[in-house]
């Protein structure tokens, strides 16, 4: 099936972590096929620059942190409100904490959980109960090829990222019987502001592609580091009725570099 150019067309669609990365290339992509856009991000002025890119009339923006569940729920009423009943859930929102386990501090522990699963949990949560209702829907939660490779110094974002993958699994299972389909896509190294800050921490563009036999850490063998929306248009095929019989799957978006073995 072709990809219509409004395949999303007056459709309500929520994005989490959509002011920057994956999730503002996701924003984008649903906006220009016709796309609703409920979007949600801590980040104010994130938010403020996808406004100013245009279409305001078909996006809700909301300053909200996906860990607040009161938050969230109010920011989703709001946007439903607005835009209507959310038919499709895009999960993109997440924080990377590097460092060796023994390292982390409780802090650094419990932001990382909070952000990355505790906050898919709270909004999932909320959008799955209008979908049921309905008995139709769409749902996918970015999570990581770390989820199911080991990486040094990454060891709370790994098992955050695994505990989402879980999470949407069982999800999908449940809601299954009413007809939504919840799908996760997994990415690599993804050339976004969190990518950029793991390079300054002494690795590199070079370092990614190339791999380190040191840190039992595979390269990529397509050569390069994914764009933004090279994973968002793996998002939006799964949220999308191209993928209408495809559920509680996996898709992995990293050029190879973990060789697709989960």
């Amino acid at each position: 099936m072709s990809t219509s150019t409004l395949e999303f067309d007056a459709e309500c669609i929520a994005v989490t972590g959509a002011a920057s990365g994956i999730g503002a290339a996701v924003t984008r992509l649903l906006l220009e096929r016709g796309a609703r856009v409920i979007a949600l991000d801590l980040d104010a002025d994130g938010l403020a620059r996808l406004g100013e890119a245009g279409r305001k009339e078909r996006l809700s923006c909301h300053t909200v942190d996906v860990s607040d569940a009161q938050a969230v729920d109010l920011a989703l009423a709001e946007g439903q409100e607005r835009l209507g009943p959310i038919r499709r859930l895009a999960c993109v929102a997440g924080v990377l904490q590097m460092g060796r386990i023994t390292e982390l501090s409780n802090e650094q522990w419990d932001r990382t959980f909070a952000i990355n699963a505790t906050g898919v949990f709270n909004v999932c949560r909320n959008v799955a109960k209008g979908m049921m209702e309905r008995r139709q829907g769409a749902i996918v939660t970015v999570s990581s090829n770390s989820a199911a490779t080991p990486r040094i110094a990454m060891g709370a974002y790994a098992a955050s990222k695994a505990a989402v993958s879980q999470l949407t699994r069982c999800l999908g299972l449940e809601l299954a019987e009413y007809g939504i389909r919840v799908n996760i896509v997994s990415p690599g190294s993804t050339d976004t502001a969190m990518q950029q800050a793991m390079w300054k921490q002494g690795s590199s563009r070079e370092t990614v592609i190339a791999g380190s036999g040191e840190h039992y850490r595979l390269g990529i063998p397509l050569r390069k580091i994914a764009r933004p929306e090279e994973v968002a248009e793996a998002v939006l095929f799964l949220l999308s009725d191209r993928a209408s019989h495809i559920t509680l799957s996996d898709l992995r978006v990293d050029g190879g570099a973990t060789l697709d073995q989960g």
